[in-house]
């Protein structure tokens, strides 16, 4: 069976309970646009992070690209001291996410250079567990983009959690078809990529990263973007009140081997 035929029967299958046509079709549309899987690495300390740090640049990040999951992001946390690592992988269709690990462990060169971090023993891993999500591209923002490549650039990463499915499902429609991606774009909010989680913890919310030359920038843009005319007459549009219930904003920068 051909790949897209896979992905249309799938698509069929798991929507047919539904009854509803047009929803099989946005499903399948849906493979058009990018997974992003984010991983958060739990490390134990500044020399296991050295340990796991090498391991990405050296053995993960050449073996995920050379099966066509790129460009891969590695994050450190901008201005706390702590070991944690961040990880955002693209990927083209969820027969990726579902069977890269399988087809890492087939790589010769993956498993000579991650050995240490790959056959660690139970007494002293490398790190402590891997959380995971796993998002769908926006409509209106279906790649990831790569805004700066100076030294100095920062990324913000922001999650939009929500009370319930409706209200998540209304927030992602106030930034595509309410506009809010564009006028994050004319104020000067550069994004990395939009995703709603379609796994993950503290479900329903949605999550996206934006990208500055550096800190002060992206403060100058929030400003422009917060007194923009079109931010201030959409956030009053009442079809879009009590989208969001709590917000995560974290800041980071690029680690060992980030090609984001």
């Amino acid at each position: 069976m051909k790949r897209r035929d896979f992905i249309a029967a799938s698509c069929l299958v798991g929507m047919a309970p539904l009854g509803k046509i047009a929803a099989v079709e946005d499903s399948c549309k849906a493979s058009n646009k990018e997974y992003y899987e984010l991983r958060l690495y739990r490390i134990a300390s500044a020399e296991k992070r050295k340990l796991l740090g090498s391991f990405l640049a050296e053995a993960a990040v050449p073996a995920w690209n050379r099966l066509g999951i790129a460009p891969v992001g590695v994050f450190e946390l901008l201005e706390e001291d702590s070991p944690n690592l961040y990880v955002l992988l693209p990927h083209k269709s969820l027969e990726s996410v579902a069977t890269v690990t399988a087809r890492l462990m087939t790589d010769e060169d993956f498993l000579a250079a991650g050995a240490d971090v790959l056959n660690s023993p139970k007494s002293d891993p490398a790190y402590q567990r891997i959380e995971s999500s796993l998002l769908l591209a926006f409509d209106d923002f279906p790649k990831l983009e790569t805004p700066s490549k100076k030294a100095t650039r920062v990324f913000q990463l922001r999650t939009y959690e929500s009370h319930n499915i409706e209200r998540a499902k209304k927030k992602v429609e106030m930034f595509n078809a309410g506009g809010e991606i564009a006028i994050f774009r004319e104020t000067g909010l550069t994004p990395v990529f939009f995703g709603e989680s379609l796994v993950g913890s503290k479900l329903p919310n949605l999550t996206y990263m934006l990208g500055f030359d550096d800190k002060a920038s992206g403060e100058k843009a929030w400003k422009r973007f917060l007194s923009a005319p079109g931010w201030l007459k959409l956030k009053k549009d009442p079809a879009y009140n009590d989208t969001v219930s709590n917000i995560t904003n974290i800041f980071l920068r690029p680690a060992k081997g980030s090609q984001i």
